[in-house]
């Protein structure tokens, strides 16, 4: 039986909002990649905590389809109502090849505690690389006591981009905020 954490829950309600905002990709957008594929780069990189990834991505690939980009990389938070996350990794294309890549962003709500993730999030409807480098807006909860497993749903112009994450740490809450993607390291999370 499958525990629904707060994460999840407002995940989910999140996804259900950007999907309303979708629309197809155009034609010149990268090629897919299979859920098989992610779910076997995933399993590769967040190891022994994997367990519940599938169902994730499965739920994800239900919602928008097969994703043309994804990112692996780590991120730390940490919040007392305003709070702050950095993160950096790589994102991989099928046309445009790998490339490192930063993100950070601030968040506003009933939120305290501070977490470590690795990172996955599956890019859908990415135009083109330079299109992720801006401003992805959502709704995010956290539930950790030692570590948690949860993803959420952040769009802009029609990308929409699900973060999965699996960490450690102390933070409960639910918070509005964005992430902000970046080719170099900045501190700036505005």
């Amino acid at each position: 039986m499958s525990t629904i954490t707060r994460r999840v829950w407002l995940g989910g309600a999140c996804a259900a909002g950007v999907f309303a905002f979708v629309r197809p990709a155009s034609a010149d957008a990268p090629p897919s990649y299979s859920l098989d594929e992610i779910v076997q780069s995933g399993h590769h990189f967040f190891g022994a905590v994997s367990r519940g990834l599938a169902e994730v991505v499965q739920e994800a690939g239900r919602r928008w389809g097969l994703p043309n980009a994804y990112i692996l990389g780590q991120e730390g938070a940490g919040a007392f109502i305003g709070g702050l996350r950095y993160g950096e990794g790589k994102m991989y294309t099928r046309n445009a090849g790998d490339q490192k890549i930063y993100w950070q962003g601030p968040s506003v709500g009933f939120d305290a505690g501070a977490d470590g993730d690795r990172t996955m999030m599956l890019v859908y409807n990415l135009p083109a690389v330079d299109a992720i480098f801006t401003r992805f807006g959502g709704i995010d909860g956290s539930a950790y006591l030692v570590g948690g497993f949860g993803f959420t749903a952040l769009g802009a112009d029609n990308v929409v981009v699900v973060p999965i994450r699996s960490g450690v740490g102390l933070r409960l809450g639910a918070n509005l905020g964005y992430l902000k993607f970046t080719p170099r390291a900045t501190w700036n999370p505005f």
